[in-house]
């Protein structure tokens, strides 16, 4: 986005020869012209079908009874034919019917929210970091860079196992904390929807650096008793953009499995996970990494339309594992002196951009107005068959989506998609917001930014948002919700006692 501004002077001269016309093409305000634009493309159909409609409605106008006699004669000599095409008729109707995908419903969701002695303000942080004595000098100062250029505030949470001096990243601790932020959430969303743990009858959870045996989901059938049939899946090592994954899983059983309700659990654990090196690659994971979590009820149940908040609408996702780049971007991996860690590559930025190019170029036909595909489709022809240096054009995608929620992964990722996809900052406001309050919590943070937009109170029916996350492999994966109804913030929600606080501005 491109803020200009300036004062012009005009001189008015008696001279005729100095007297000059307004430059037109500068005073056209050019963003009405491209929304007359779109209005017409999109309206397009409707133009045509006006006049079809107005000439039937003055020929039905003229027909008399002796017409209406001669056409029930001519359907009552061709009966078989009536009967042939009226039973085409409802046999295709059927089908239709029967083989269209069934709604995906989103109930309710919850973020857990962690208790505040757990909050871990910047200087806490590295006073903690230089206590630990693992850190060299020169450790330290890059911890506290990256700190003062996250977009971290001062109220973001890390474990309980990382308060102590000396830490202590014990197998009992990883559990404690898993256990906190998942049963947290899900007393939670089971509070908020009245839904008990015996109706759900799909469990998906996703954890990227955690999976211990029992695994993940067969703690959560453990703790609230889920019957014995429900159909449980862990996801592990997939990142970021799990979340998004676990959801297609989710809705992909849904289709299968009738009148039945899918619980998605998205999470990280950092007690086991944190770097004690000195590989600056592999420090930044610490200083963004913070706890959280969140549980999501879906429904393929038709009656559940009614108390809904959403319907899901597309999920698109896109893999770049294939190339060696991506494949290594976001790597697990141990240093020179043996220390485990999740190192991050300096093309990272590049392969997320290409990823999402990618994911985009799928997304746009299914969501943009039929007046972007065309725009886009003419610059494409016209690079391809005439000019080389002609600019791709970038589809204008709030004309599709009334919110983004942007993993907030960094302040680099929300940087880069708000230049890339032309953004204004209202649009990226909840993504900025989420990684300031709670930091990068993985695979949940598009539900804290979801969280915020519905607290703010601007969720209203008919409302697109943009689900987007990225993760290692490397992944981009979408998620597109339309709201159903005006949506009021949950009970408990994590904006709870700050969202008047909000937004703050974060200091560059």
């Amino acid at each position: 986005m491109v803020n200009s501004g300036g004062d012009v002077a005009v001189g008015v001269q008696i001279h005729h020869s100095s007297v000059r016309l307004p430059d037109f093409l500068q005073s056209v305000n050019l963003k009405y012209v491209k929304l007359g634009y779109h209005y017409l493309i999109s309206n397009l159909l409707t133009l045509f079908l006006v006049p079809f409609i107005i000439i039937t409605l003055i020929q039905f106008s003229q027909t008399n009874p002796q017409d209406i006699n001669y056409l029930w004669l001519h359907l009552k000599y061709n009966l078989v034919f009536v009967i042939i095409f009226f039973a085409a008729l409802v046999f295709a109707v059927t089908m239709v019917v029967m083989t269209r995908p069934r709604p995906v419903y989103l109930l309710d969701y919850s973020c857990y929210k962690p208790p505040d002695h757990l909050k871990a303000p910047a200087d806490q942080f590295m006073r903690h970091s230089r206590l630990t004595g693992d850190f060299d000098e020169s450790s330290l100062k890059f911890q506290r860079k990256i700190l003062e250029r996250s977009g971290l505030g001062e109220d973001t949470y890390v474990p309980e196992a990382m308060h102590s001096i000396p830490p202590v990243p014990s197998m009992a601790a990883a559990r404690e904390e898993a256990e906190n932020v998942m049963y947290g959430a899900l007393d939670n969303l089971f509070r908020n929807t009245g839904v008990k743990a015996k109706d759900i009858g799909i469990l998906v959870v996703n954890c990227s650096l955690f999976n211990p045996t029992p695994s993940l989901s067969a703690m959560i059938v453990n703790k609230y008793k889920f019957r014995g049939n429900v159909r449980s899946f862990n996801l592990g090592g997939m990142g970021c953009s799990a979340g998004v994954i676990a959801v297609d899983l989710a809705k992909d059983m849904l289709l299968v499995h009738r009148n039945t309700y899918a619980v998605v659990v998205s999470t990280e654990n950092i007690t086991q996970n944190w770097y004690f090196g000195n590989k600056k690659a592999m420090l930044i994971p610490n200083c963004l990494f913070r706890v959280g979590g969140s549980a999501v009820l879906l429904s393929n149940k038709s009656v559940d339309r009614r108390r809904a908040k959403y319907k899901l609408v597309h999920v698109v996702r896109t893999h770049c594992g294939a190339d060696d780049k991506a494949f290594r971007c976001v790597y697990q991996e141990q240093d020179d002196a043996g220390k485990t860690g999740v190192s991050l590559s300096k093309d990272l930025m590049a392969i997320a951009g290409g990823a999402l190019k990618t994911n985009i170029t799928t997304l746009g036909p299914l969501v943009l107005p039929i007046s972007e595909q065309l725009l886009f489709f003419a610059t494409l022809l016209v690079k391809k068959s005439f000019n080389p240096r002609v600019k791709p054009y970038i589809p204008d995608f709030k004309l599709a989506f009334d919110h983004f929620c942007i993993h907030a992964g960094g302040r680099a990722v929300i940087d880069e998609l708000e230049k890339n996809l032309q953004l204004l900052p209202v649009h990226v406001e909840a993504s900025r917001m989420a990684l300031h309050r709670f930091g990068n919590t993985s695979s949940s943070s598009i539900w804290y930014e979801l969280a915020y937009t519905e607290a703010k109170g601007r969720m209203r029916k008919g409302h697109r948002v943009w689900q987007i996350a990225f993760g290692s492999g490397f992944k981009c994966n979408s998620a597109v919700w339309q709201a159903l109804r005006n949506v009021k913030v949950s009970s408990n929600g994590p904006w709870e006692d700050c969202i008047d606080n909000y937004p703050v501005k974060v200091v560059s």
